[in-house]
């Protein structure tokens, strides 16, 4: 498999590469209208609320809930994404989005990275308008490997042992629960610990951090020496980047609680922590 981040200069080794443009925006705006302002030439657009969530669940199964391996398969087909293709993922929020389809194709044994730096590292020539609907392709539906994911209770029982270590994507503001933004509830799974996404990213260029930094960033937080690591943000979005990240620093990879704080928030029975956490 190739590795989860991908330089510009890289790309040359992958001439039948996808790229998939995943940017989405929490605050709205239509990324759809960002593809057709400019896009890399041949990508497709892949749009996170359609192909990359699953709708109708119960709000404790979050915002994002991974869709069903059936309906997986067919967004990938529908996208002319195959079982043996090379897919190149990127947005305009350092990987923000674009992880998240980059972790799941992982998930499942496909090849797929994160173009470093996004749509800003690209030196040629953007496209306008729409593409060409690609045709269909045969994407094998395969099931999500079980012991790649967390459920509440799984999360809520780590967080408070001493065996490993939650963390949490989302700004500081959010997880101390200063700022309430999309969340139901102010604040963070008790015993988390704040591991905002940002933090993985160079601030200026939005690549990642190189992969020495990040095992510092990472070793930091508890994850080096972790047995088990579980990773949330909002919606099990964001959280993506510190997956990767994590992977690209040479660590044990972390299972993902796809519901996250936007689930978990969802559901009465469950507490909050506000505050700075551990």
């Amino acid at each position: 498999m190739i590795k989860p981040i991908m330089s510009v200069d890289e790309l040359a080794e992958f001439p039948d590469a996808v790229f998939a443009d995943v940017r989405w925006y929490l605050d709205g705006r239509n990324a759809h209208n960002e593809f057709t302002a400019g896009h890399l030439p041949g990508a497709v657009f892949v749009d996170l609320d359609t192909k990359l969530a699953a709708h109708d669940l119960p709000a404790s199964e979050g915002r994002h809930p991974f869709p069903t391996p059936q309906a997986f398969a067919a967004a990938m087909s529908s996208l002319g994404i195959s079982d043996h293709s090379t897919v190149i993922a990127y947005d305009d929020t350092g990987g923000m989005t674009a992880g998240r389809l980059v972790v799941m194709l992982r998930m499942i044994g496909r090849n797929a990275a994160v173009l470093n730096g996004g749509i800003g590292a690209w030196s040629g020539p953007l496209v306008t308008g729409d593409e060409p609907a690609p045709a269909a392709t045969a994407f094998t539906e395969t099931p999500w490997p079980a012991e790649r994911f967390a459920t509440a209770d799984e999360t809520a029982e780590l967080a408070a042992s001493d065996r490993g270590v939650v963390i949490d994507a989302r700004s500081y503001e959010r997880f101390t629960g200063e700022v309430t933004a999309i969340d139901p509830r102010p604040g963070h799974v008790p015993d988390a610990v704040s591991a905002p996404f940002a933090a993985a990213l160079d601030p200026v260029t939005k690549c990642f951090r190189p992969a020495h930094e990040l095992h510092q960033h990472f070793s930091a937080l508890g994850v080096a020496d972790a047995a088990d690591v579980v990773a949330y943000c909002g919606s099990g979005v964001s959280t993506c980047v510190n997956i990767l990240a994590i992977e690209q620093a040479g660590l044990a990879p972390a299972r993902l609680y796809v519901a996250s704080f936007s689930g978990w928030s969802s559901d009465a029975a469950h507490t909050v922590e506000t505050g700075p956490g551990r």
